[in-house]
């Protein structure tokens, strides 16, 4: 069981940065593929960045924020971050943090298996 609490969202205009913290909660964080998504209402959770379980491993990013976030894990802290720059008003959502048990980087939604509780991002233009 992992549980996964997101925080460091906030209110920013455009061309701000933000860095979101996910801090997971078991021993055996270090064994899970973590992923970053977000979510605007009336549309589906997208995937916005993903890394494999090892520090410094695979990592995977959306089209849309490639070369503005990374995504990055610091299994002594049980922590996974998500430094967003240049952040623009299209990147406005909630942004969950996910956990996946498997060992390979998936991009879907329904192959993560603990989900934090979200984080309000908002960026004014």
């Amino acid at each position: 069981q992992v549980q996964l609490v997101e925080s460091g969202g906030g209110l920013v205009q455009a061309g701000d940065s933000l860095r979101l913290s996910c801090a997971a909660s078991g021993r055996t964080f270090s064994s899970y593929t973590m992923g970053w998504f977000r979510q605007t209402p009336g549309k589906e959770r997208e995937i916005v960045a993903g890394i494999s379980w090892w520090s410094g491993g695979i990592t995977y990013y959306a089209d849309s924020v490639k070369g503005r976030f990374t995504i990055s894990r610091d299994n002594a802290k049980n922590t996974v971050y998500l430094q967003m720059n240049s952040l623009k008003p299209d990147d406005t959502a909630v942004y969950y943090c996910a956990a996946r048990s498997g060992s390979n980087l998936r991009v879907e939604e329904g192959k993560y298996d603990y989900w934090g509780q979200g984080t309000q991002v908002t960026v004014s233009s």
